[in-house]
């Protein structure tokens, strides 16, 4: 059974925290199945972006959310991020963005949980 999306980004930022990040919901959406969308915010008005991995990523009967890396997880300008994460919460406006800032740019996702 997968957790709720309220349930799972109240962890993620508390193992951000943990690690010596800041960590923030920049767009609160639905409690129970929301998609889930994280910005690592970077020095120089730059960002990562990470999005809910598609459907065909998952193995039969998973439960783990898994996240496909913006751009191969590239740095790229924020303004970029901002018009994508605008475009996704037209899309779907019970959508999360939850913010990270870190300076190494660390996601706190699990190398298991990209594809």
């Amino acid at each position: 059974m997968r957790v709720t999306s309220s349930l799972w980004v109240a962890a993620h930022i508390r193992s951000c925290f943990s690690a010596g990040a800041f960590a923030l919901v920049e767009h609160k959406g639905a409690d129970e199945a929301g998609a889930i969308f994280i910005r690592i915010d970077m020095p120089n008005n730059q960002a990562k972006f990470f999005l809910p991995a598609p459907q065909a990523a998952y193995e039969r009967g998973s439960d783990q959310r898994m996240w496909e890396a913006y751009k191969d997880g590239a740095v790229v300008d924020m303004a970029e991020i901002n018009q994508l994460v605008e475009r996704e919460r037209r899309i779907d406006p019970d959508s999360w963005v939850v913010v990270v800032e870190d300076r190494e740019g660390r996601s706190f996702l699990g190398p298991d949980l990209l594809v």
